[in-house]
């Protein structure tokens, strides 16, 4: 089971504040805060040791780079043991292809979010490595026309609940 922080009001702007904008500086991440810049920067290097803050990424246009296609697959297993889960998430996650991969609870097992650079560059992928993958039992998809909101991280608020 993951550990909950208990987060204070300054941690939070932290957090809101790089969950908007990664490359904030030191400096301006202390000045929102409301505290000077070496305990803030403790304070973020607390939150990295801790696992809140995960990394740091670039957001990247997909279509700009070539990634036309959008692709929500939802995958069966033939099983559901342990090990087997364990098998398929690290299949998945050698395939640069699969931007995300989420277990569910339900008649499917996993929702999967993949980018493709054509519609024949998606087929190749499902039927050469999705499909005909150990454990697979079936898959459907459903092609994205057009995405109005992705959301990094999760909504914070100032106040601790």
């Amino acid at each position: 089971m993951v550990k909950k922080h208990k987060l204070d009001k300054v941690d939070r702007q932290i957090l809101l504040d790089l969950q908007k904008n990664g490359r904030l500086s030191n400096v301006e991440l202390a000045k929102n805060a409301g505290i000077s810049a070496p305990p803030c920067l403790r304070r973020v290097r607390a939150l990295e040791d801790a696992g809140i803050i995960r990394g740091y990424h670039a957001e990247i246009d997909p279509e700009t780079v070539g990634y036309t296609v959008i692709v929500f697959a939802f995958v069966g297993l033939t099983s559901q043991a342990e090990p087997d889960l364990k098998k398929f998430e690290e299949m998945v996650a050698s395939w640069d292809e699969v931007r995300e991969c989420h277990m569910l609870m339900g008649e499917i097992d996993f929702l999967l979010k993949i980018v493709a650079t054509d519609w024949d560059n998606f087929q190749t992928f499902l039927t050469s490595k999705l499909t005909p993958a150990p454990n697979v039992s079936h898959v459907k998809t459903a092609l994205s026309i057009r995405s109005e909101k992705e959301m990094p991280g999760v909504p914070l608020t100032l106040s601790s609940d």
